[in-house]
């Protein structure tokens, strides 16, 4: 008995990682075939459909396949047929009636043609600045947008704030199936990225991506590097990957020899990191794929974290800075570590729930290469957001414009 016992134990441990990875939880497809949800008109706008969008200050782009059948227009978790263009209004604070997972975001579908000149018209007058944000995993159109609006708030940012929203499941055990979705979506987003890049009023992206996003965010900006003139790429010029799930050697041999190529990096270009060892998301992440992420500085190499310890410093080892960036006497890469303000249950995003996160976030946001509050470290690109002093209670929500 002891033997079946413990045979079954066996089992059930080695099957856990499975379980966790979401392989038992496979996408249905529900029972209204997708066609059906986006026959209506309003989910095929022409360029002389009237769209009452005063009220929706936000624009998205998205992939997700839209339920045009209720009243409140919705965007699923399934693949939509079609890249689709709208606008968007901010969530509003939960009722008693309402709960969280049952409320919807107001939207409406634009004609791409036209989204494109209204984007334009506010791009120009906010001296061709735009902000783009892509969401990582386990997000319904709703968290993101909520993320989205809290972005615009916190930063101030004056000029249009587009969310990329890709067809996340939005639950903990569809982790493999958020993944293959962001890799089918590449194509869609490196073609809005290379179309807003060449825009004519386009001056400046700040491209902020969360989580696994930076896996969609990355490869695209080295397409549009690849296939527009240097002039034009260039606008890409402030990348934020907030607890980015991309391998670290990857990003190292990849991004630093392309995305940061020293003539991108003269032309303005830079990356910063938000990373943390407090990260429960990321080292979850780190487990199911057996090497580090970019977003959790956990040193592999057993003698580099001995050797760190000896010298007296934290054992955390961050992706290198391009060699090439004291030459030309700029950042190219760099490295915020929040490991000593983390907050919320996961530790993955200390940007929109940590005092000292948020001030540093909007800084950079704002075109700051070095924000006050950051502690320097024994690496030249890597900084550190120190603890809160224990007399010290800072309103979190309130500094991070948070609405809950």
């Amino acid at each position: 008995m002891s033997r079946h016992f413990a045979s079954k134990a066996k089992w059930a441990v080695l099957a856990l990682p499975w379980l966790i990875a979401g392989c038992v939880t496979p996408v249905e497809y529900g029972d209204i075939p997708h066609s059906a949800y986006v026959e209506p008109e309003r989910c095929n706008p022409t360029a002389a459909t009237a769209v009452e969008q005063d009220d929706k200050p936000f624009f998205f782009v998205t992939s997700r396949l839209p339920n045009c059948l209720t009243e409140n227009i919705t965007l699923l978790h399934h693949r939509g047929d079609k890249v689709r263009y709208g606008r968007f209004a901010g969530p509003q604070k939960a009722t008693e009636e309402t709960d969280e997972d049952n409320r919807s975001i107001s939207l409406s579908f634009s004609e791409s043609q036209r989204w494109w000149t209204d984007l334009a018209g506010q791009m120009q007058a906010a001296d061709g600045r735009v902000l783009v944000y892509v969401h990582g995993f386990r997000e319904t159109f709703y968290t993101s947008s909520r993320d989205t609006a809290q972005i615009a708030r916190l930063t101030n940012f004056a000029g249009p704030v587009i969310q990329y929203s890709w067809p996340s499941q939005g639950a903990l055990l569809k982790y493999p199936v958020d993944e293959t979705n962001m890799y089918w979506d590449e194509r869609n987003f490196r073609k809005f990225l290379m179309q807003l890049a060449q825009l004519q009023s386009t001056k400046e992206i700040i491209l902020v991506s969360h989580s696994l996003g930076a896996r969609l965010v990355l490869p695209s900006v080295e397409y549009v590097d690849r296939n527009v003139s240097n002039g034009d790429s260039s606008v890409i010029s402030n990348i934020i990957l907030v607890s980015p799930d991309v391998d670290t050697q990857d990003f190292e041999r990849d991004a630093t020899d392309e995305i940061l190529s020293a003539r991108r990096v003269r032309n303005n270009r830079r990356i910063t990191v938000y990373a943390s060892l407090n990260d429960r998301a990321l080292a979850l992440s780190d487990d199911i794929h057996g090497y580090p992420r970019l977003g959790r500085p956990r040193c592999f190499d057993p003698f580099e974290a001995a050797d760190l310890k000896a010298r007296n410093l934290p054992e955390r080892c961050y992706a290198a800075q391009p060699k090439y960036a004291e030459a030309i006497d700029k950042l190219a890469l760099t490295i915020v570590d929040t490991t000593a303000i983390s907050r919320g249950r996961t530790g993955h995003s200390n940007y929109l729930l940590s005092a000292p996160a948020c001030r540093d976030f909007a800084a950079v946001v704002n075109g700051e290469r070095r924000p006050e509050g950051r502690q320097a470290t024994h690496l030249p690109h890597v900084f550190v957001l120190p603890a809160i002093p224990k007399d010290e209670k800072p309103d979190h929500l309130a500094i991070c414009r948070r609405n809950e």
